[in-house]
C-alpha cells in the first residue's frame, strides 16, 4: 500500500503546476506587448527577459558581497559595478522615468553585461546578444514585473521561467523542439539520478533534463547537500550541458541559474563535430537527451569514431563526392551524410563512462531502419552494451511541433554485453490529449486514471524488471508491457520496434450467410416501396 501511494505521489509530481493568478497575467500582458512591439519570435522574448533577470542577479550578487565586506571590515575586491557605475545597478535604475531607464539599460548596462565573461556561463554566452526591447514603456513593465518576484524563492522564479518556456511553440531549423516537461520528469524518475553522478545532455536546448535532475536530487538528497563537498559538486560539476545554438545556451544557462545552480556548466559545442584531442569520452555517468533528429550531417565534420560506430569507413566515404545542381542550375559538390539521431546515439555511448546509464528519445526509424548504420548501432546497444528498455511513446506527444512517432531507449554502457531480456512498453496515454491542443485530461492535484496517463504504470513496472522473479517476465505479448529475450531480437535482425514483438488479438466476427443478408435487403426494399405507395395515397 505504501509503495502504491509512493507511485501515485511520483505520478502527480511529473505533471507541472503552472503559475496562476497575478504573475501569470503579468507575463501574458508583457508577452502581448512584445508581440505588438514587433518582437514576434518567442525565443527572442525569453532572451530579453533573461537579460533583465541577469542584470538583476548581478546587482544582488554585489549587494551580498558588500554586506560580507561590511561585516568583516574588509574592502570589496573586484566589484561587478564600480562606484562610477552605480546608476547601472538594478536597484538604482528600476524606479527611474521609463525614458531615462531605457537609455541607461540600452546604452550603458547592456554593453557592460556583454563583456562580463567572468560572471559564469550565462555571461560567457552574451557576446553576440542583441537588445531588442522596443519601447521605454515595455521595458518599465518588464522591470516592474520582475522586481515584484521574490528571487530568493526558487520555486516561484523557476515556475516563472517554465511558464515562459511553455510559450516556445516553433521547431528549430535542425529538428529540435522542446520536450514536454512531464516526459522529461518521467525519464528522470526512471533513471533516479544520484548525488555522486555526473549528468550530461549533449543537445541541451533549454536544459529541461538537467533542470528536472536538479529538482530530483534536491528532493532526494536534502541531508547530503548540506555537506560542503556534495554542495560544491552540485553547483559545479554534477550537471553539464552542450548545444551549438547560442540562443538556447543563454536560455538554458538562465534556467539552471533560476533553479539554484550557482555556476551552471553550459557550453557552446557542436557535439557531433570532430574536435580531435578534445573529443569527449568516458566522462559522464548519466546521460539524458532528446537529440535533434530528421537532420543529416556531412561526413566532413563528423568525428571518425562516430562514423565507425555506425559501421562506416570515414576515409572511403569522404572520397565519394557527388555533383548536384542547385536552384540556379549551378553545380555544387555534395558529400555523404549521416542521420543525426544515429550519430547522437554513437556519441552518447562514447561520452558515457563504463557502467554509465542513459535514457534517450529517438524517432521510431532508429528502431527498425534497414540501413547498415541503423543495424550497426542497434547491434552495438544490444550485443556490446546492456539495453534495458524500449518505451514506445504516443505519436502525439510532440504536437503541435510534430506528429513524429518516438520511443525512449534506456541502456547501460558495459562494453561487454549483458542484454538478457529487453522490456517493451506500449505507452498509449501521457495525461494530455494527443491532438494539436494537448489539453490536460485531469485536474491539478487529481490522480489520473490509467486511461488518461500510463506514467504511474510505467514507473512501477520498470522498477520491477530487475527483480529476480519479476512479474513482467511472465506477461504475455498481447499485454501493454512484456519482456523479449535476446535470442528473439537477434533473430529479427536487432529490430527494436514494439510492433515486431507485440501480438494483437483480433476478435472473431461472425457474419450471416449471403442468402440471409440478401433476403434482409429485399425485405427493406419492400418496406420502402410500401412506404412510397402509402405516401402517394395520401397526396
Amino acid at each position: 500500500m505504501n509503495e502504491q501511494a509512493s507511485i501515485i505521489k511520483i505520478a502527480l509530481r511529473v505533471y507541472p503546476h503552472m503559475l496562476t493568478g497575478k504573475i501569470k497575467n503579468q507575463i501574458d500582458q508583457v508577452w502581448t506587448m512584445f508581440w505588438t512591439g514587433g518582437v514576434s519570435n518567442p525565443i527572442s522574448v525569453i532572451e530579453q527577459i533573461s537579460y533583465l533577470l541577469f542584470i538583476r542577479r548581478l546587482d544582488e550578487i554585489q549587494r551580498n558581497e558588500e554586506r560580507k565586506a561590511q561585516a568583516t571590515g574588509e574592502s570589496l575586491e573586484n566589484p561587478i559595478f564600480s562606484s562610477q557605475e552605480a546608476m547601472l545597478r538594478w536597484n538604482n535604475f528600476k524606479d527611474k522615468d521609463p525614458n531615462e531607464m531605457f537609455d541607461i539599460v540600452q546604452n550603458k548596462v547592456f554593453p557592460k553585461i556583454k563583456n562580463l565573461q567572468s560572471q559564469g556561463s550565462f555571461a560567457e554566452h552574451m557576446k553576440d546578444a542583441i537588445f531588442m526591447i522596443p519601447s521605454p514603456k515595455l521595458l518599465d513593465q518588464v522591470v516592474q514585473m520582475l522586481d515584484n518576484i521574490d528571487m530568493n524563492d526558487k520555486d516561484t522564479k523557476g515556475d516563472l521561467y517554465e511558464y515562459l518556456l511553455s510559450k516556445l511553440s516553433s521547431a528549430g531549423v535542425n529538428g529540435q523542439f522542446r520536450t514536454p516537461r512531464h516526459i522529461i520528469k518521467m525519464m528522470v524518475e526512471l533513471m533516479k539520478p544520484q548525488i555522486n553522478d555526473t549528468i550530461c545532455d549533449p543537445a541541451a536546448g533549454t536544459c529541461g533534463f538537467l533542470m528536472s535532475s536538479v529538482e530530483y536530487i534536491r528532493e532526494h538528497y536534502q541531508a547530503e547537500l548540506t555537506k560542503a563537498d556534495n554542495r560544491k559538486h552540485f553547483n559545479n560539476g554534477l550537471f553539464t550541458a552542450y548545444d551549438f545554438d547560442r540562443h538556447m545556451l543563454r536560455i538554458g544557462a538562465m534556467n539552471m541559474l533560476l533553479h539554484g545552480i550557482e555556476n551552471p556548466a553550459v557550453y557552446y559545442r557542436d557535439s557531433l563535430q570532430d574536435h580531435n584531442d578534445a573529443n569527449i569520452s568516458e566522462a559522464y555517468s548519466l546521460m539524458l537527451a532528446n537529440p535533434p533528429f530528421k537532420g543529416s550531417v556531412d561526413f566532413d565534420i563528423v568525428a571518425s569514431d562516430l562514423l565507425r560506430a555506425l559501421g562506416k569507413n570515414p576515409a572511403a566515404k569522404k572520397a565519394r563526392v557527388k555533383e548536384e545542381e542547385d536552384e540556379d542550375g549551378k553545380k555544387k559538390k555534395k558529400g555523404p551524410t549521416e542521420k543525426s539521431e544515429l550519430l547522437f546515439l554513437a556519441l552518447i555511448l562514447r561520452m558515457l563512462k563504463t557502467g554509465g546509464r542513459a535514457a534517450v528519445i529517438v524517432p521510431d526509424g532508429v528502431l527498425f531502419g534497414s540501413t547498415k548504420s541503423h543495424k550497426s548501432i542497434r547491434q552495438k546497444l544490444v550485443k556490446e552494451q546492456k539495453l534495458q528498455a524500449v518505451i514506445s511513446l504516443p505519436s502525439g506527444v510532440f504536437k503541435p511541433y510534430a506528429g513524429v512517432s518516438t520511443a525512449i531507449l534506456i541502456f547501460t554502457k558495459t562494453n561487454s554485453g549483458g542484454t538478457d531480456k529487453v522490456w517493451f512498453y506500449d505507452m498509449q496515454a501521457d495525461g494530455y490529449s494527443l491532438d494539436d491542443k494537448r489539453t490536460k485530461l485531469f485536474k491539478d492535484g487529481e490522480e489520473p486514471s490509467h486511461e488518461q496517463s500510463n506514467i504511474a504504470d510505467i514507473l512501477a513496472r520498470y522498477a520491477s524488471i530487475e527483480e529476480e522473479d519479476s512479474t513482467e517476465a511472465h506477461r504475455k505479448r498481447t499485454e501493454q508491457s512484456f519482456m523479449v529475450p535476446l535470442k528473439d531480437i537477434e533473430a529479427n535482425d536487432y529490430d527494436l520496434s514494439l510492433n515486431r514483438y507485440k501480438e494483437v488479438v483480433y476478435e472473431e466476427v461472425e457474419y450471416d450467410e449471403p442468402k440471409v443478408i440478401l433476403q434482409r435487403i429485399k425485405d427493406l426494399q419492400k418496406k420502402m416501396a410500401d412506404g412510397v405507395k402509402e405516401l402517394e395515397g395520401l397526396l
